[in-house]
């Protein structure tokens, strides 16, 4: 029902522009005031400028991508985090491990040496 009126709409301000109705029988065809008239007509013409205005050269680009591969994506990058994380952790309980091994090796070395 929407295309329909569209469509009756778009036909009569073609007619009002190429002459065969005036604005007042176009308007009342369309059972609207002149005021009203001439918005429509204002914008059905800046629509028609907008779909005429030349595009970027090549194909569009593919705005909609899958959900499931944007979800995959998604969670890939969370795992990558997670794994960088983790990895860091791991680096640091080795390097506090070490540390550890270190001040027990001194302690022991400290324990075994005469008093003075």
């Amino acid at each position: 029902m929407a295309d329909e009126l569209a469509m009756k709409r778009a036909l009569i301000i073609m007619q009002v522009r190429s002459g065969q109705l005036t604005v007042d029988e176009g308007a009342e065809k369309l059972g609207v005031s002149r005021k009203t008239y001439y918005e429509w007509e204002k914008k059905a013409l800046a629509g028609m400028m907008d779909a005429l205005l030349n595009g970027e050269a090549g194909r569009p680009e593919v705005s909609q991508e899958d959900p499931e591969k944007e979800n995959l994506k998604k969670r890939l990058a969370e795992a990558e985090k997670e794994l960088c994380v983790a990895r860091e952790s791991i680096h640091v309980r080795r390097v506090l491990d070490m540390y550890e091994a270190k001040l027990a090796k001194d302690a022991r070395r400290d324990g075994k040496k005469k008093p003075t």
